[in-house]
């Protein structure tokens, strides 16, 4: 049993010494947020297939109703926050004044705005994400790349998680309170 409990407590040490070295790559790593930006075009929204890097947006779906969509624009404009400055009138987002373009615009902004998550581009179905950047002329989208952050945030999450498990495993041996391991 002593044998079982030293190979243990050596197995320990070495996974403790490997998941601290992940950890500190992993902190090693920063990636702002604000720090991207759009990749700029000249090419108008339906003709764009610009998706680099994991980048995302949220458009309006064409086949929306007018009621729907008026009702999402106020409420992303209004109550959810979003920056919808750039569809008022003379902004570089204006033109073209259509209710398909603005619900665009404040969708997207909503959902840059929201962490870029599904639930951020749903607007009651009036709305989807695409990798198609909407931007044209001078009108700039705000776009972020979701995939890069969110996986250092999700594998931050899982080594600690890991570490902290390991090192209650690794107590439990060094108190003794574990008692067979074969």
């Amino acid at each position: 049993m002593k044998k079982n409990r030293k190979e243990w407590a050596m197995i320990c040490g070495l996974l403790m010494a490997e998941l601290f070295m992940v950890m500190g790559a992993a902190a090693g790593v920063q990636e702002k947020a604000e720090a991207v930006e759009p990749i700029p075009t000249m090419s108008p929204p339906e003709g764009n297939t610009t998706f680099i890097e994991g980048r995302t947006w949220c458009v309006a779906r064409p086949g929306a109703s007018q009621f729907d969509l008026e009702n999402a624009i106020a409420w992303a404009c209004g109550l959810g926050g979003a920056d919808c400055s750039g569809v008022q009138p003379g902004a570089a987002c204006y033109r073209p004044d259509t209710l398909l373009a603005h619900a665009s615009f404040a969708f997207n902004s909503y959902y840059q705005q929201n962490g870029n998550s599904d639930v951020a581009c749903y607007f009651g179905g009036t709305a989807a994400i695409t990798t198609r950047d909407p931007s044209y002329g001078s009108c700039k989208y705000l776009a972020s790349e979701t995939s890069a952050a969110s996986r250092l945030f999700e594998r931050d999450y899982l080594v600690k998680k890991l570490l902290e498990i390991l090192v209650i495993l690794c107590l439990n041996v060094r108190l003794g309170k574990c008692t067979r391991f074969d």
